[in-house]
């Protein structure tokens, strides 16, 4: 959710902003800018919508310069448009930012007797007059910033630009993550090390309330007292070559074909194959002693968490609370002394989930987190990092991220099991050695995709679509229709299979598409029955189901996608891989952006 770079250059950095800018593109936004500073003067420019936008301004009216920034907005205070795009300027400064200034109204007023103009409607160019009146009450740059700071309320990271400063870019990070890059004779500020991948492979984090001060031959960095403290540099492995699309369409698609390959590059993080065991690292908790355990997440990350629960709860017999994160903290929930709470997130920067992680810290729980970068805010707070191996996701809607995330959830109840006493050494075997079949099972699944393209085009054009599942399945039902409504804008719904007469089938009749997560596990004849219900009122089922399911009751579907047979157990991970790619075919019939869907964000930095 928005995005930041900055660039103290040797030469024009015009190349290098946009370039960061696109490969922020993945977050999410709606608008975009840049602004440079070269021989004392500061110039910007600023476009609605997509960065070809952003890029036809640029050559319609060329700027150069050897300090800039550039940023894209998903808008927060005020409608997406040019004159709320970053970033924004006043005589002195040009600020680009991520987050919200929560107190920006009292700011404005407090500005008011000074007779400053304020052009947009954003909290942004507040922030940007503030600094300006302490540039104008005498400060320097560094001290304009050290007082801003403390006026500010929120969650939030910015750069900054100074007029007649050619070698000076100041940042901040309050609640939103904000990365310096190392380079020779160049510096760099960036949302993420994915922004500066292509320029520098030197990074450090700011942490909470951090302050930079770069120059070309590097950055002081300040706490948030004004202690000046040093960062570790760390060595990022992400390169350009990484975020690329290789072949295929959409970002989406390349993450979809991906599964089967970091799916197993999670699982032998954790499956010894020779003695068909899973080992996890040295935890700073016991399984035994446990009261309970606490998952927390948003979006497709808390689908999962749906999931865990059952694979906790009946192999580990472990109670298990699943939350989301933005209701989580605001209950006042008391949390058992000892408990575990674990936080699933893709970019291990979501705001909520963040928040719930600091709550769940100060209630005296173990924290152990699921991301996909290590190098995030929630690496860095909790107590336990479990890294999936999914690489840079991209696309917005989540595919492979999600499944590597089941796949290490499936190992931690494994273990959780295996601790607990409640599963026997030849119940963890057989686990195992399912989860190992995932990666080739996966790639099977692939092979379908032509006959799913299929089954899009008798979908696409419907309304409403629901779908159902039992037991795991229905986590894995929610996220089918999570996945439709963002990509194509369809409404979709998912419900448990037997809450259907609890009301959802009153809105069955023949125009409504019904969508079954139906494996031949012991829930599966509740299903079928559930199916059968939909169906006496007229409603096209795509089935879903593996070969014996599809015995008994594939030929009365309007389609179905046969699934490889595999242990109950796994079902979920490989059941999630259809669903997504039904999305995305729906989505490219109806011509929606599907790497980057409407109002939606990559990663999800403010409440």
């Amino acid at each position: 959710m928005c995005g930041i770079i900055g660039v103290l250059g040797k030469t024009d950095v015009v190349p290098s902003l946009i370039g960061g800018l696109k490969r922020l593109e993945y977050r999410g936004y709606d608008s975009a800018g840049i602004a440079v500073q070269t021989g004392g003067l500061m110039d910007r420019r600023r476009a609605e919508g997509k960065l070809v936008n952003l890029e036809k301004v640029v050559t319609d009216d060329p700027l150069t310069g050897l300090t800039g920034i550039g940023h894209t907005r998903w808008a927060t205070h005020g409608v997406p448009n040019e004159t709320n795009a970053h970033p924004h300027m006043t005589p002195l400064v040009a600020l680009v930012h991520n987050g919200i200034i929560e107190n920006y109204r009292e700011l404005a007023a407090e500005l008011e007797p000074r007779g400053y103009s304020f052009s947009s409607e954003t909290d942004t160019e507040i922030a940007a007059w503030v600094i300006t009146s302490f540039l104008e009450d005498g400060k320097t740059p560094e001290e304009a910033i050290a007082l801003s700071l403390k006026k500010f309320q929120g969650a939030f990271s910015l750069a900054v630009i100074f007029k007649g400063e050619d070698d000076l870019m100041i940042g901040a990070k309050r609640g939103a993550p904000l990365a310096i890059g190392w380079g020779d004779g160049e510096m760099f500020f960036g949302s993420d090390a994915m922004a500066l991948a292509p320029l520098t492979s030197r990074i450090s984090y700011l942490e909470e309330d951090d302050w930079a001060v770069l120059r070309r031959e590097g950055a002081t960095i300040y706490d948030g007292n004004g202690a000046q403290v040093d960062r570790e540099i760390k060595l990022t492995k992400l390169s350009g070559a990484m975020i690329g699309k290789g072949n295929h369409r959409h970002f989406m698609m390349k993450e979809i074909v991906e599964q089967p390959a970091v799916i197993g590059e999670t699982l032998n993080g954790f499956f010894n194959p020779k003695s068909r065991t899973i080992t996890l690292p040295d935890l700073p908790f016991s399984w035994t002693d446990l009261p309970k355990v606490t998952i927390v997440a948003c979006g497709t990350s808390y689908y999962a968490a749906m999931v865990a629960k059952y694979w906790f709860e009946r192999l580990a017999h472990l109670p298990v609370e699943v939350d989301i994160a933005s209701e989580f903290r605001y209950r006042s929930m008391p949390l058992p002394e000892g408990g575990l709470a674990m936080f699933i997130s893709q970019s291990g920067e979501t705001a909520d989930t963040l928040a719930a992680l600091r709550y769940a810290r100060q209630q005296g729980q173990h924290i152990a987190s699921i991301i996909n970068v290590e190098e995030s805010s929630m690496g860095r707070e909790s107590d336990f990092v479990f890294h999936t191996k999914a690489g840079p996701e991209i696309g917005v809607a989540s595919t492979k991220a999600f499944t590597c995330q089941l796949v290490t959830l499936a190992c931690i109840a494994i273990d959780a099991g295996v601790k607990r006493g409640t599963l026997s050494a030849e119940e963890e075997a057989h686990l195992s050695s399912a989860l190992s079949e995932v990666p080739a099972r996966a790639a099977e699944i692939l092979d379908h995709d032509g006959a799913i393209r299929e089954l899009a085009k008798k979908i696409f054009e419907a309304r409403d679509i629901l779908y159902i599942g039992r037991g795991p399945g229905y986590p894995i039902a929610l996220e089918g229709a999570l996945k439709l409504k963002e990509l194509s804008y369809i409404h979709a719904e998912g419900y448990a299979a037997g809450e259907l007469k609890h009301g959802p089938i009153a809105l069955i009749d023949e125009t409504v598409p019904v969508i079954v997560v139906a494996p031949t596990d012991h829930f599966f004849e509740k299903t079928a029955s559930n199916m059968q219900e939909v169906m006496a009122r007229n409603a096209q089922v795509i089935f879903l189901s593996d070969a014996e399911g599809m015995k008994q009751l594939g030929e009365h579907a309007l389609g179905s996608i046969e699934i490889p047979t595999v242990d109950p157990f796994v079902t979920p991970i490989l059941y999630a891989i259809p669903v997504q790619i039904l999305a995305y075919h729906v989505a490219v019939l109806k011509g929606t952006d599907v790497d980057q869907p409407r109002n939606l964000a990559k990663s999800v930095t403010v409440e």
